[in-house]
């Protein structure tokens, strides 16, 4: 019998690469005989660690090998924005990938190739081997619904969406203002806008899109999706909704680490979680301006703090440096909120945490996978967006999926301590708090369900993979 191989190329995010990581470890489970192959670009900026996560995951899944493209030269002039950056390291990579492809066909029969939306430049590649090519969609169904209606907002605005103060009429997802729509959206005469445009139009013509949401979580925006609603210019292709998709905190030692042991302590859903993501800081100001919040709320908190960059611009790089507490926060500041407080510098087991009894809320930046964390774990969120989809992800979780409430975020950004207080108290007392939790609560049995065997996610794989045994 010919062996079978999946190719999955995923960009270089974290994010990313963990989510399809994930994907492959479902394929794997529903069948153990097939092949993965993950295509690894040596990335060209900063993404967040990632060596001892592949080191794990070959160390303990031996149907899963890395294949590490090398190092190319990139050209003098070539664009230093990072979004651009992400698709067109792509580009250069074409021949490699080719080649790649070429090698593997001479082993074993590929089933299928799944992509990341950076990675949309190897689209071409792959349907030139003829090979079934799916989209690998890392956010949720209302992401989506927006994403693959870009070339319709296009279409219908004479100038950049940067310079308008509208309110977008998407598909089966709440009003989105112009001014919640990521960077890389908003301005016609950059190369990365082209881009997204190019690839919603090209993902439009996939054999398939794979989305990390489920059902009984987006169940309008899945609707809209499957009646085409959201690409008026042609056919949404067949899309499976097979998530929540989470990586696991097995490499965990409960009984050793600081943060576990600590909530052991803390009384049931009492503890506020803060943690932005693999590359989210913040100025100075700002952690100040959150510790004094924090510590008028009269709240238990949880909070993952990383250094915040040294010429004081945001970046969305991490903070990986050691961090200087005594320099940053109020004086007295971690003395005083001693009996009510732990702050972790620069990473906890955040899946662990979010899993923890004691945990009643999350301050999240409203990153995918950390959204269906909460959500599996039934814990309500304050939604402080930071970059990328971020703000839009907020829109959905707060007006749509209402799992999150709302932060006061100034204009240009800066979260005042009176916002953190209100907005924190709010979440674990108030009867805005209250609905949500109920809410999430709700969203949690129906993410089990979903995973469930003879659940919706469980079913719509099945369909997936079966597609490929027949080919």
């Amino acid at each position: 019998m010919e062996s079978a191989t999946v190719v999955m190329y995923p960009s270089p995010g974290r994010g990313h690469l963990v989510s399809m990581v994930e994907l492959g470890k479902l394929i794997l489970n529903h069948h153990p005989f097939v092949s993965l192959v993950i295509l690894i670009t040596p990335p060209p900026f900063e993404t967040g660690p990632t060596e001892k996560y592949i080191k794990t995951v070959s160390a303990t899944i031996p149907s899963i090998t890395f294949h590490h493209f090398p190092i190319i030269a990139i050209p003098p002039g070539f664009s230093s924005d990072i979004i651009r950056l992400n698709f067109a390291i792509h580009e250069l990579y074409n021949p490699i990938f080719h080649n790649t492809l070429v090698a593997i066909t001479e082993k074993s029969a590929i089933k299928a190739v799944i992509l990341d939306f950076f990675t949309n430049a190897a689209f071409q590649v792959s349907k030139n081997h003829d090979l079934p090519t799916y989209y690998f969609y890392t956010g949720g169904a209302s992401g989506l619904c927006s994403f693959l209606h870009l070339p319709t907002i296009d279409n219908i605005t004479s100038g950049s969406i940067k310079d308008q103060n509208l309110v977008f009429d998407i598909p089966a997802v709440p009003p989105i203002h112009s001014s919640h729509f990521p960077a890389g959206f908003v301005d016609k005469n950059k190369p990365a806008y082209k881009d997204f445009i190019n690839t919603a139009r090209t993902m439009a013509k996939s054999t398939g899109i794979i989305a990390n949401t489920f059902v009984g979580f987006e169940k309008r925006a899945v609707d809209a999706l499957r009646d085409g609603k959201c690409t008026p210019e042609g056919q949404t292709p067949p899309t499976y909704f097979i998530g929540p998709l989470i990586a696991d905190d097995n490499e965990v030692d409960p009984s050793e680490n600081e943060c576990l042991k600590w909530l052991n302590s803390q009384p049931i859903k009492s503890v506020v979680f803060l943690s932005f993501g693999s590359v989210g800081v913040f100025k100075k100001r700002q952690l100040k301006e959150i510790a004094i919040g924090l510590e008028r709320s009269k709240q238990r908190f949880l909070w993952v703090v990383r250094s915040p960059p040294d010429d004081e611009r945001v970046s969305n790089s991490g903070g990986n440096k050691e961090l200087d507490i005594d320099a940053i926060f109020p004086e007295g500041f971690i003395a005083r909120t001693r009996d009510m407080g732990l702050v972790v510098k620069n990473w906890a087991p955040q899946l662990a945490i979010l899993g923890h009894e004691s945990v009643g809320g999350f301050v999240s930046h409203c990153g995918w996978n950390s959204t269906l964390e909460a959500v599996v774990n039934g814990v309500p969120m304050v939604a402080w967006p930071l970059y990328a989809e971020q703000k839009m992800n907020r829109v959905y979780l707060v007006e749509e999926m209402k799992v999150a409430l709302a932060l006061d975020i100034e204009p240009d950004g800066f979260v005042t301590a009176m916002a953190v207080e209100e907005k924190v108290k709010e979440l674990m007392e108030g009867e805005e708090g209250r609905i949500v939790r109920e809410q999430v609560l709700e969203m949690s049995r129906r993410a089990k369900a979903a995973t469930a065997d003879g659940g919706s996610s469980r079913v719509e794989f099945k369909i997936l993979c079966d597609s490929w045994t027949t080919m």
